[in-house]
């Protein structure tokens, strides 16, 4: 008799369940909110994330066009974004204290971080002040030595062959070169140049992006057990100290025999770090971690967007000969330094318009609600809903930008050169309308997302008081991009192969991927006007 009432039961325990789900989602007030992308009823919505991923930026387009200074919200598999864009309301998800829309959950969804780089990362973030204190205020001080190893790195992997063209894969040599010219300021030389270290902190992106794509479908109560089990990243961690073992141990001795300062002392994270875990008791393994988590981002947003940027100034040429102009007066006139570096003003335009045009999201400041809202258009967004602005819609905006669809590499050093204007419209200067190192007091600092399949980023803004902070920022990041722009433009001449094919973004899940094959074309310029090229 059990067995025959079976099934009648579990009929009905599915048509409770059936109910209950019908009655949460008429009751969501995200049903009030437009979707783009598909729709949002129960099941259809998991192929509408499907969908909506592979004509994401088809979608950006016609969620900002339809509804510019409202919201709409977007599908994914695992939870629904609330897009927001205008004036007002990007300025509205800036201002919300942390304690109602957080960053940190955000970014925690999505990285697993206590499974992944773990909670010891989270509990106790000094990198986070490393990276503010010292890493910031000793910018001038650094520069020289990113130039310095410009200047070996770049002719490695891009090869002088007289007058020859070279063609060259963009992306892999974007890759390394960064990884050298940051792990400088990192680790220092020699280990900045060792080949098995260098494709090791550039493969480690990867490996926490894959684990928490992984760790991420399972249950919270499942996630520690399998974090510990399967992650591969203290396997990484194990493995950089394989790297950094001598290196630590040679300074160890250093400073037991010599104290706190001697002669020629390095300064690198590396040597901050060790003095830090020193003083908090902790061993070499903290000193390996907080060295990746500084690499787990700078490698992989600064390379992603100067593969962009030699994708676009490739495509325009005409616009290096004032590149030059303006980099050889500088250089002529102060040399080399932070201070020069940050005149160029041209230079910092291309950047900036390029990640104008292409950035690495279709969205920006992204947060998670951790409460209840109501914005101030009346719209009610329920607890653990995702919030973003429309970064690309309104990067592509013709009232925002004239002419948005057209590469203008000197757009903003124009805008600079009106009155009042001077720092306004530089790449470290954040806005309701330029987004990619996010707005406000959360764009002190910017960390990385990766999408383990295609490679995809997003940069996130982060506020120097946050417990947790994956890169050297948005200053530092600018000055070495600056720095590369000009060592390359300076030194080779550049052009694409075939002009009317040049490489194309892949645009995914609102991921925006530079062209992993595209390639570009280098020739090692000759002096001009007696410019001693050489440093």
């Amino acid at each position: 008799m059990m067995y025959q009432d079976t099934p009648p039961l579990l009929y009905a325990a599915v048509a409770v369940f059936l109910v209950a789900y019908y009655v949460r989602w008429r009751s969501n007030p995200l049903r009030a909110i437009p979707t783009v992308g598909g729709v949002d009823l129960p099941i259809l919505a998991y192929c509408s994330a499907i969908y909506y991923s592979f004509k994401c930026k088809k979608f950006a387009r016609e969620g900002y066009d339809r509804y510019r200074g409202s919201v709409y919200k977007i599908p994914s598999l695992h939870h629904w974004t609330v897009v927001v864009s205008g004036p007002k309301l990007v300025d509205e998800l800036r201002r919300h204290p942390d304690e109602e829309l957080s960053f940190i959950e955000a970014v925690d969804s999505m990285i697993q971080a206590d499974y992944t780089l773990g909670p010891e990362t989270v509990l106790d973030a000094y990198h986070v002040d490393l990276i503010r204190d010292k890493l910031t205020r000793s910018l001038p001080a650094l520069l020289p030595e990113v130039i310095d190893e410009l200047s070996l790195a770049v002719p490695e992997y891009i090869p002088n062959n007289g007058e020859d063209w070279t063609t060259v894969g963009v992306k892999k040599m974007c890759e390394r070169v960064v990884a050298r010219a940051s792990n400088r300021i990192f680790v220092g030389a020699p280990l900045c140049r060792d080949k098995r270290y260098l494709e090791h902190v550039v493969a480690f992106t990867l490996t926490v992006m894959k684990d928490a794509t992984f760790i991420g479908l399972f249950p919270v109560s499942m996630k520690p057990l399998v974090g510990k089990m399967l992650s591969g990243v203290s396997g990484a961690i194990s493995q950089t100290m394989v790297f950094l073992k001598p290196v630590i141990e040679e300074r160890l001795a250093l400073m037991s025999q010599h104290g706190d300062d001697w002669a020629d002392k390095p300064k690198d994270m590396l040597q901050w770090v060790m003095e830090v875990a020193r003083a908090k008791g902790y061993g070499d393994e903290s000193v390996a971690q907080r060295i990746m988590l500084v690499n787990f981002a700078a490698i992989h947003t600064s390379s992603s967007t100067f593969t962009q940027v030699l994708y676009h100034l490739a495509g325009h040429p005409e616009a290096i000969p004032p590149l030059r102009e303006e980099i050889e007066r500088i250089v002529n006139e102060e040399g080399w330094t932070k201070n020069s570096v940050s005149k160029m003003w041209m230079v910092d335009s291309v950047l900036k318009e390029s990640q104008r045009m292409s950035g690495l999201n279709l969205l920006g400041l992204t947060r998670k609600a951790l409460k209840d809202i109501t914005l101030q258009d009346g719209t009610k967004v329920p607890r653990g809903t995702f919030l973003a602005a429309a970064a690309y819609g309104i990067h592509h905006d013709p009232e925002v930008y004239p002419d948005p669809e057209t590469f203008n590499p000197f757009r903003f050093a124009k805008m600079r050169n009106e009155e009042g204007e001077g720092t306004k419209h530089q790449l470290v200067h954040t806005s309701v309308d330029f987004l990619p190192f996010g707005h406000g007091k959360h764009a002190w600092y910017v960390c990385i997302i990766l999408n383990p399949a295609i490679g995809g980023a997003v940069t996130l803004e982060h506020t120097s008081s946050d417990p947790v902070c994956f890169s050297p920022g948005r200053f530092f990041a600018a000055n070495e991009l600056r720095a590369m722009l000009a060592y390359i433009v300076l030194h080779y001449d550049i052009k694409l192969p075939d002009p009317a094919r040049p490489p194309r973004n892949i645009y995914w899940g609102n991921f925006v991927v530079p062209d992993p094959n595209g390639q570009v074309m280098f020739r090692k310029r000759q002096a001009e006007s007696g410019f001693k090229l050489d440093l």
